[in-house]
């Protein structure tokens, strides 16, 4: 066993019996505790096979199997069963899940050799049901009903016919129907599924409580209904549940989690015991004390006391700067100053709250020639969005551009595309660059067409709006396309680099963790977002998402605003920032508890 455990993590890995729950804080070596408790339940005799892991990503599970292997506490596994003998368990919800289902796949009329749908095939039998029932797309949008399919199943509902949703309640059934008729299960069912048949069939949930002794869970936090069900019911008998995470860093409500599972963890098993990991191995001491004093504004939470013997540090820099573009100049000459004195560009990331706000940072990256990449996401001129609405703009002013052309046919009904084709070259002449993506959008119906084709249809029309923002500063219609063509041949689909800077949003940052940290958009309306600031749940969230990319820092954090300072700002310990206000006659050094404007 690996005996580099402070006195906590060593109390939570050497747990006797029955539940425990870690509330971990950020950069608490919370994957090094869990994986000395599976080494220490083997130490003491549990045969791997009655051990079950589970965690919420694939790499996550793949780190704790190599860290295993690693140990030589067991050698590496002989046989390839469903559930092996000679070794724990260790993948996500949706593996085990699949895992139960080959085996009990009869119950619900499927064979072991069943095919799982992923959301595109979900939305493609969807779209299929509804040209069926001949009920049109208008009312009845495919996505809106994919997503209400995929709430009744995470959340375990009972659809049930009544006069003012009787339609969807047949949609749902032919839907469970057809699955069943192509021998699927989709995405939900995997965890939906056993929790049913755990419900239903008293003898098969036995079997698999008898099987896994122990159960652990990885980022408890960010569970939801299904997967708190699922847990609780193989955990009923022997009350071995041991619970990690941190409900700070609970930033995924938009995908059905539900962190209050974790507050009240006590409620469900009242004899369990509670151990804070609260030592931060990650950070520096001024960004541990900066980001513990923001998270500490919000109410629904399990407090923690977040310290750390790293050094100090540099104080946290926080820039004002006059618009998007300034901050996007601001940063990447901070960023060329960090490579001067040696930072390599791999250790420095840019984060920001919403896609959108990649366009003026890739620019300035491009133009400084500063290598990137995005982690997790196309660029910006990348985005099918951007590329259609250039199409668009590009046939305007040529129209024996074929490739544009091709593109706008292939997206469109004839009778759009015909009009549009006709109606831009000559438009051209008479309507200004924000002016012609408009008439593009209203004569394609551009917005119905993306809201009716796309899960993430708010993000794409953030995009569009970053477009037109920046398409606004052109007179001259030429200079703006030369200029994106420009910008966009050195663009395309992310290539891991290594020697290259990141960009990510804050929710694609968490779990990882690199020296130099920029956190763009400090704004009020971005970060938090403007859709959070009138539901207290929703900016608590928001405040999580502060704390997640603060604590992504290990030795310098930089926040950077413009227009409105962000309220998390004001929120920060003064004494911690150093503050300089950048505009065209210079930066000025201030003192930030004079600057800051407080929200209430």
């Amino acid at each position: 066993m690996n005996q580099e455990l402070n006195e906590k993590q060593k109390e939570a890995a050497e747990h006797k019996s029955g539940p425990l729950l870690i509330t971990a804080g950020a950069g608490s070596g919370k994957t090094r505790t869990l994986v000395n408790r599976v080494m220490h339940l083997l130490n003491l005799g549990i045969k791997p096979g009655e051990i079950l892991a589970i965690t919420f990503t694939n790499k996550a599970a793949d780190e704790m199997r190599s860290r295993i292997l690693k140990s030589k506490i067991l050698p590496l596994p002989k046989t390839k069963s469903d559930f092996q003998e000679d070794f724990p368990f260790i993948g996500t919800f949706h593996s085990f899940g699949a895992k139960i289902l080959k085996s009990e796949a009869p119950y619900f009329g499927r064979t072991k050799n069943f095919t799982i749908f992923d959301s595109e095939d979900s939305l493609s039998l969807i779209k299929r049901i509804l040209k069926e029932k001949d009920l049109p797309k208008e009312r009845f949008n495919p996505l809106a009903i994919a997503a209400k399919i995929s709430n009744i199943k995470s959340e375990l509902e009972e659809p049930e016919e009544s006069e003012t949703d009787a339609r969807l309640f047949s949609i749902f059934k032919t839907y469970e129907h057809a699955l069943q008729k192509n021998n699927a299960f989709d995405f939900d069912d995997l965890i939906e599924k056993p929790v049913r048949i755990f419900q239903k069939e008293k003898a098969v949930l036995e079997k698999y409580q008898n099987k896994f002794s122990h159960v652990l869970v990885d980022e408890y936090q960010d569970i939801n209904t299904s997967q708190y069900f699922l847990i609780k019911l193989l955990s009923q008998i022997h009350k071995n549940i041991f619970v990690i995470g941190d409900d700070a860093q609970s930033i995924y409500s938009f995908r059905g989690s539900d962190f209050r599972i974790f507050l009240n963890f006590e409620n469900d098993w009242p004899e369990a015991k509670i151990i804070k990991l609260e030592e931060n191995y990650r950070s520096s001491a001024n960004i541990v004390n900066a980001s513990s004093f923001l998270i500490k504004k919000n109410s629904l939470q399990k407090p923690k006391d977040l310290w750390t013997s790293n050094e100090e540090g540099d104080p946290i820099k926080l820039f004002a700067f006059q618009n998007a573009e300034e901050e996007a100049w601001g940063v990447c000459e901070r960023i060329l100053e960090l490579i001067k004195n040696g930072a390599k560009p791999e250790e420095i990331t840019i984060l920001y709250r919403t896609n959108a706000q990649s366009r003026a940072i890739e620019q300035a990256l491009i133009q400084s020639s500063i290598p990137y990449e995005i982690y997790g996401g196309l660029k910006f001129y990348a985005r099918k969005e951007i590329k259609d609405l250039i199409a668009g703009l590009r046939y305007a002013f040529n129209p024996n551009d074929s490739v544009s052309k091709e593109r706008i046919e292939k997206n469109f009904s004839k009778s759009r595309s015909r009009l549009v084709l006709e109606e831009l070259p000559r438009l051209s002449n008479e309507l200004n660059l924000t002016e012609l993506i408009n008439f593009f959008m209203e004569n394609t119906n551009y917005l119905e067409f993306l809201e009716n084709n796309f899960r993430n249809y708010k993000d794409r029309l953030e995009n569009i709006q970053e477009l037109i923002n920046f398409a606004a500063n052109y007179k001259d219609p030429h200079e703006f396309l030369e200029s994106v063509s420009l910008l966009s041949s050195s663009d395309g689909r992310p290539k891991l680099k290594q020697n290259a800077v990141k960009l990510m949003t804050i929710h694609m940052s968490k779990g990882l963790e690199f020296d130099n940290i920029f956190i763009i958009g400090c704004n009020e309306g971005l970060l938090p977002h403007e859709q959070s600031l009138f539901k207290n749940d929703e900016m608590e969230e928001e405040r999580r998402l502060m704390y997640v990319a603060m604590t992504r820092a290990r030795k310098k954090l930089f926040l950077s605003f413009y227009n409105l300072p962000s309220r998390f700002l004001g929120e920060l310990p003064p004494e911690l920032i150093e503050f300089q206000k950048v505009t065209s006659y210079g930066t000025e050094n201030k003192d930030w508890d004079d600057e800051t404007i407080y929200l209430e």
